[in-house]
């Protein structure tokens, strides 16, 4: 169990999710929701390149304050997961098309306890709704994609109750924008925001929001 370090295998194909059957219904203000995808550094490039997203800040979610570091939860023995909180305009993206966006370019919602290259419960994809309507959104929609036969393999990916959100170190922060040559970065994650680019032209802003 290691790190976002992983050997550069080729790259994961994409597939575009259906549009949810169910919209979020959501007051006025800036909103936040937590998302868990495998290495942080893939889904923060990914909603950083999202119009509506003002926020989205790489971070362990669960676990305890003290374990809540890079070295230990990329060992795989605490009880944190790597995600981001993202910060939202729902007037402008809502929650239901943070789903969708997500399941299409950021995480195969098929696997358990890995994403990519990546191996370890500290990479399992999770859901983390932040309010009532995201949670009923979020499992009306996993529904709606068990049901869709979009994938050859069953859904796994769990609704998971809110627990402290740990920002992670700072130089995890951005660090797509940060090191855009990084190997794992060129390999793993620009290619998902090319998807996004490709799939969802009307949601895709060409710049990288900045924390």
């Amino acid at each position: 169990m290691s790190g976002c370090q992983g050997p550069a295998l080729a790259a994961e194909n994409h597939l575009k999710a259906p549009a949810a059957d169910r919209a979020a219904k959501e007051a006025p203000g800036l909103k936040t929701a937590v998302f868990a995808g495998g290495c942080f550094w893939g889904v923060e490039a990914v909603f950083s390149h999202v119009k509506g997203v003002t926020s989205a800040v790489s971070g362990y979610h669960g676990g305890t304050k003290r374990s809540a570091s890079y070295k230990l939860v990329s060992s795989g023995i605490t009880d944190h997961v790597e995600a981001v909180k993202v910060t939202y305009d729902p007037s402008v993206v809502r929650y239901d098309e943070l789903l969708r966006i997500f399941f299409s370019v950021v995480a195969d919602p098929t696997l358990k306890d890995r994403q990519g290259p990546d191996r370890g419960p500290h990479y399992n994809a999770e859901i983390v709704p932040l309010s009532s309507e995201q949670r009923t959104v979020a499992l009306t929609y996993l529904s709606q994609i068990k049901r869709s036969g979009k994938w050859s393999r069953p859904i796994v990916t769990p609704i998971r109750p809110a627990k402290t959100f740990y920002p992670a170190e700072t130089y995890h922060q951005d660090f797509a924008a940060k090191n855009p040559n990084h190997g794992y970065i060129l390999r793993w994650d620009k290619p998902k925001v090319r998807a996004l680019a490709q799939f969802f032209p009307e949601h895709y802003r060409a710049s990288f929001r900045r924390n």
